[in-house]
């Protein structure tokens, strides 16, 4: 031990820490791992947003999707694509760098990339950048990009920038995009909340380990996790295996039509589910205020896309846990793509639905190609049922 903390002397603490405190998030924050330490001796801000601004990303259109750029269509069809990687780790190495460079993350609000600039505001939000609002709020009012608008202001709500409230309720009734305008909601309803980013979330961005990433394979058993459910509680994937077959969902976010019918559809068919012997699990990449959203556990927000209230209509018959797959890590494993491309402004992993039978061996692993492709709750069932683990949805890219 005396050789290994004179190598790296701020283990000690960390130690202490960990011994002293067991219920904190490891690493701590000021505590980097030997990786980290390495890693941020090595490598600097404009390193990371290099590897953005080399990379050949798929197009958005003006509506604020990716546009896959063989095809012209929303999505991407290529389950190969690497965008979300890049994405995903220029924000994990960003965060890795963390406080003492949040100044110089915040200069590249003003690149002239924007996929550059919308890492930033991401790792900024997951950060606390409390000394950065500033920058922030210059991006939402004169970025022309709903993109980097719509982060910057996720970022703000992450920070809990009450200073920046009465942009956000201008941007909320003004903005010409309505991706923009629900951000600016959520993102008021947690700063008058307090609900700031959790210290969570930034240690699993921290933590993403690339050596992790796609270890799923149908024929063999689904790699292990735990996640927190938005009650709080924890699930455990291995207490869901054993006597029945398990169904994880990986869903995008509380602006989803398509999910909030799949939340309709698992109810309607909880008995059905039940009598066919089937757990399932719906999955967010999301912290936890996001997370209680998607559920009706917060506000409401003004969706146009829906006829009637859904916290009146299904919210308290959500029988399922809604888990909260803080940075994406286990859907990274699991192959569902974190970050991989845009849908409402917001970069979000391929919808994915993944069966395993009641000994933990992944059956069917099926990823969207775009935000509408994957079989439905009912689909799902039959597939099951049948053990006929064949699906392709008739829009597929």
């Amino acid at each position: 031990m005396s050789d290994f903390t004179a190598r790296f002397p701020g283990f000690r603490r960390c130690l202490r820490l960990a011994v002293a405190y067991p219920f904190l998030v490891w690493p701590p924050r000021g505590c980097m791992t030997d990786t980290e330490a390495t890693f941020s001796d090595g490598l600097s801000v404009e390193a990371v947003l290099d590897r953005v601004r080399t990379h050949e990303f798929h197009p958005v259109d003006e509506t604020s999707f990716t546009i896959d750029r063989t095809l012209g269509e929303h999505g991407i069809a290529d389950l190969d694509d690497d965008d979300w990687r890049v994405r995903l780790l220029a924000v994990r190495d960003l965060v890795r760098l963390g406080d003492a460079k949040t100044s110089k993350i915040a200069g590249a609000l003003e690149d002239d990339d924007v996929q550059a600039r919308y890492v930033c505001a991401t790792a900024l939000g997951i950060l606390r950048a409390q000394s950065e609002v500033e920058s922030l709020d210059r991006v939402v009012r004169e970025d022309p990009d709903p993109l980097a608008r719509s982060q910057a202001i996720v970022a703000l709500g992450q920070i809990g920038a009450t200073q920046s409230l009465d942009l956000l309720r201008d941007r909320h009734a003004n903005d010409d995009s309505k991706d923009v305008r629900h951000q600016a909601e959520l993102s008021i309803d947690r700063i008058e909340k307090g609900a700031v980013a959790e210290p969570e979330l930034e240690a699993a961005y921290r933590n993403l380990d690339e050596d992790t990433f796609e270890q799923l394979a149908v024929g063999e058993a689904a790699p292990s996790f735990v996640l927190p459910d938005t009650d709080g509680r924890t699930w455990d994937l291995e207490d869901s295996v054993g006597d029945e077959w398990t169904v994880l969902i990986w869903v995008f976010a509380d602006w989803c039509p398509v999910c909030h019918r799949e939340f309709d559809e698992l109810i309607e068919l909880r008995e059905e589910l039940h009598a066919a012997d089937i757990n399932v699990a719906t999955i967010e990449c999301h912290g936890g205020y996001r997370g209680r959203v998607m559920v009706g556990h917060e506000l409401e927000p003004e969706y146009w896309f829906a006829e009637e209230s859904f916290i009146e209509s299904y919210a308290e018959r959500i029988w399922w846990p809604h888990l909260l797959d803080r940075a994406g890590a286990v859907g990274a494993t699991y192959g569902v793509d974190p970050m991989a491309y845009a849908v409402h402004a917001e970069y979000i992993n391929r919808p994915a639905t993944i069966i395993l039978d009641p000994t933990g061996t992944v059956r069917f692993a099926y990823y969207g190609t775009f935000w509408g492709d994957r079989p439905s709750i009912e689909e799902t069932v039959e597939i099951i049922q049948s053990e006929q683990f064949e699906f392709e949805h008739p829009e597929r890219r």
